[in-house]
């Protein structure tokens, strides 16, 4: 029963995101051309990953936990709109100085969305207001960091398989989700390795809230803080580099 817990998530996220990178490839919506995009090295890369995967982690962390699936259903939906309307700023204040300037980026709908999904999912994974809280703040805190630290080939994708290793050594729901997160990646690493396709901020946000989910799962209170406190510190340092790269 373990094995399969472990097992059959993984292999049902992986299977249906190779399945739907198959099918996108063969029919993209909107025609190839928009399914390119440029990567860091200029290489014209495929996006086709990005929904993929987050239809993968979503299906297999649903069969595990409705709530989490949702969470990563809504976390890639979100991912997948700021792929689609192209906002390249970067961290928190710019958004939000945005936002104070009467301007809704798709950074802010993305920040917002994959919060509000945070929260309800860490309500039904959790029985108490605080243990709430802090689950909701894992589960968005890590959507961003994977988004965060998704920079270069591999980086996102390895951070994945390297946090999510140690889940599939629990019993229940937090190895189940574990293992949905890590099927997902598994499947479209060679693509991400080989600069020939990019899972963007759906895959990344998505990937990062099935880990988070499984973090929470996996967890009590004093683990929560801490995961939680982590997080929050990766984003506040992860904000300031992104202000310090813009300026002149």
């Amino acid at each position: 029963m373990i094995v399969t817990r472990r097992s059959g998530p993984l292999v049902l996220s992986a299977a249906l995101t190779r399945a739907a990178c198959a099918l996108l490839r063969t029919h993209p919506p909107g025609g190839p051309a928009r399914w390119e995009r440029t990567n860091h090295a200029g290489r014209r890369v495929e996006l086709y990953a990005a929904p993929a995967s987050a239809l993968g982690a979503a299906v297999a962390a649903g069969r595990v936990h409705t709530g989490a699936g949702l969470a990563v259903l809504a976390a890639g939906a979100c991912g997948a709109y700021d792929d689609a309307a192209g906002d390249h700023r970067r961290g928190f204040r710019a958004h939000l100085g945005a936002l104070r300037n009467g301007e809704v980026t798709s950074g802010a709908v993305k920040l917002a969305g994959i919060s509000a999904a945070g929260l309800v999912a860490g309500a039904l994974l959790k029985e108490r207001p605080l243990d709430r809280l802090l689950a909701g703040v894992v589960i968005a805190g890590t959507a961003h960091f994977v988004n965060l630290v998704d920079v270069r080939p591999g980086r996102a994708l390895g951070a994945v398989l390297a946090l999510g290793a140690p889940g599939l050594l629990r019993k229940g729901t937090g190895a189940g989700l574990s293992a949905a997160a890590m099927g997902a990646a598994l499947a479209v690493l060679p693509g991400d390795l080989g600069e020939r396709t990019m899972i963007g901020d759906a895959g990344a946000h998505a990937l990062g809230a099935a880990l988070g989910a499984a973090v929470v799962a996996g967890n009590g209170r004093a683990g929560l803080l801490a995961h939680a406190v982590a997080v929050v510190a990766a984003a506040v340092h992860g904000d300031r580099v992104s202000a310090w790269a813009r300026r002149p």
